[in-house]
């Protein structure tokens, strides 16, 4: 592969897409078919686009003041917005699950968990 073309690996899902260097974590997953929510179309100011990176470096430039102001302490835990983070390497990066989706399966979950104990009464 190319010195300015990285690999970015999208979890849950797995899908991977190979970006050049300096390409938005933003940019990266709408190139990968990854839906990241976004109000604000990258400019920080809905917040929306939050992300967790594995592994120290992560393969993606460090976060600038602005986007440190706006996530405070999270930024140290691997936690960065999509729209800002930059790759710079290979990167592995977690993408929370979408609200109304987890409540739909959390309420299938229930639902599924009260039939099972039903039929064992």
């Amino acid at each position: 592969m190319p010195a300015d073309k990285h690999e970015v690996s999208f979890h849950p899902g797995g899908k991977t897409v190979s970006v050049r260097t300096g390409t938005t974590l933003l940019a990266a997953a709408r190139a990968a078919g990854v839906s990241i929510p976004v109000r604000c179309e990258g400019k920080m100011g809905c917040l929306m686009c939050k992300v967790s990176l594995d592994g120290e470096a992560a393969g993606v430039l460090p976060a600038r003041e602005e986007e440190r102001r706006k996530l405070g302490s999270s930024v140290e835990e691997g936690i960065r917005l999509a729209c800002q983070a930059k790759v710079c390497g290979d990167a592995v990066v977690t993408v929370p699950e979408d609200r109304l989706k987890r409540a739909i399966r959390l309420q299938l979950e229930r639902q599924k968990q009260e039939e099972d104990d039903f039929w064992l009464r």
